[in-house]
């Protein structure tokens, strides 16, 4: 990802669904005004979801994402379905493609239910309306359940497409308050220093994306920002000019870092606030007692939102479970997920840790909390399970006075 681009995690997720040529496709590449998606007249042409990070006007950076049909058959068919239904949980709007000639289906109602009851914000589409016949749109809208949102267009012809992209732009606009990632504890020309660890699985020659964007998130505040690795933190802080407002670390080396940066100083590190800004910062610092109540045989997931190689001395795989070992003296047995793998049961877990969550979105990493509350499964996340192994988790929440009271 280039320092210029959006990343994909903030950008608009919006997905078109429907049945094997409804002309979700179609509709997907008139919006775009670009042949994203391959279209034919073959039925079930896309049999994976595609994604394409592009600007979108009025929206700005989006991701657009091309679904399966919601009626393919067989046992292959079924994999496919599921997959479309999967793209749900990262969806911020919901495109439903009906083929005017044909009109709404049982699936096609049985997604706007899902589509409800997950509350996403969606449109429905009448394609092909050329094809329309009297009364059609009505009897669509009384089998969806559904009212306004309905647009008619024809995506060969190119008809009614600015009409769906402007209705696409007002379903995202849902006047939710803006969420900050750090700017809100700063004030102008505070300082804040970043302590990030270069090891191995560190990219070459850039920064990785929570220190990217958290940089950034500093700039806005028109604060000034100082990164260092962890060996360097105890001599820089002398050096500056002014005592620091924040010290925010990797969590991998918060146990040295505490150590190193004085008391008067808040500190708190990547994961925690990501944990702040796409989820439920309270439920993960609730879940994270549940290490104490760990017997031998019990399983604990590890999972990351992202796919990476595995380097020796890897977090998720290596670190986590050693620390695990050494804070509970249990035998437990660890599984590791990755990327857009995340269980359906989570009944088998006792516990669950997740990484910060910067490559998921918004809507997919409550989605992953909602499943673990759902299930009655604790759910914590990277950075408060080692500040609480370490024994510093109050001081690393400190910045924010509601959890901190929580924690007495």
């Amino acid at each position: 990802m280039s320092m210029n681009q959006t990343p994909a995690s903030e950008r608009v997720h919006i997905g078109f669904f429907g049945k094997r040529n409804a002309g979700k496709s179609s509709v997907m590449n008139a919006v775009t005004g670009q042949d994203i998606a391959v279209v034919s007249d073959v039925r079930g042409t896309t049999t994976d979801p595609v994604y394409k990070s592009m600007e979108l006007l009025p929206l700005g950076p989006v991701v657009m994402m091309d679904t399966p049909g919601i009626d393919d058959e067989g046992e292959l068919g079924a994999l496919r379905v599921k997959k479309s239904y999967q793209v749900l949980n990262k969806t911020d709007v919901a495109v439903l493609v009906i083929d005017g000639s044909i009109g709404a289906s049982p699936e096609d109602a049985a997604l706007m239910e899902r589509i409800k009851a997950k509350n996403i914000p969606y449109v429905v589409v009448i394609n092909k309306k050329e094809l329309i016949s009297p009364g059609a749109a009505e009897k669509i809208s009384d089998t969806l359940g559904v009212t306004g949102r309905l647009i008619q267009v024809s995506a060969l012809a190119g008809d009614g497409i600015n009409e769906l992209k402007e209705e696409i732009a007002k379903a995202a606009n849902t006047g939710e308050p803006e969420r900050y990632l750090v700017r809100d504890l700063l004030k102008p020309s505070d300082i804040a220093v970043l302590v990030v660890p270069i090891d191995k699985a560190a990219p070459k020659g850039r920064l990785i994306l929570p220190q990217q964007q958290t940089i950034r998130d500093i700039l806005e505040a028109d604060a000034v920002s100082v990164v260092v690795k962890e060996n360097e933190l105890k001599s820089l802080l002398p050096q500056l000019n002014k005592k620091p407002k924040l010290v925010i670390t990797d969590s991998q080396v918060f146990d040295k870092v505490a150590e190193d940066t004085p008391d008067d100083i808040m500190l708190t590190s990547f994961s925690i606030l990501f944990a702040r800004y796409k989820g439920d910062l309270e439920s993960v610092v609730r879940g994270v007692t549940a290490l104490d109540s760990l017997e031998d045989g019990d399983t604990v997931l590890i999972s990351e939102g992202c796919t990476h190689h595995r380097q020796c001395g890897d977090i998720g795989t290596v670190k986590l479970p050693a620390w695990i070992q050494a804070h509970t003296g249990r035998e437990v047995r660890i599984e590791t997920t990755s990327g857009t793998e995340f269980p359906d049961d989570l009944s088998g877990y006792k516990l669950i840790l997740h990484c910060g969550g910067c490559m998921l979105n918004e809507r997919e990493m409550k989605y992953r909390l909602k499943c673990a509350e759902d299930q009655g499964v604790p759910m914590t996340n990277y950075g408060i399970a080692i500040a609480y192994m370490k024994g510093i988790l109050r001081r690393s929440v400190e910045p924010f006075p509601e959890i901190y009271r929580l924690l007495g």
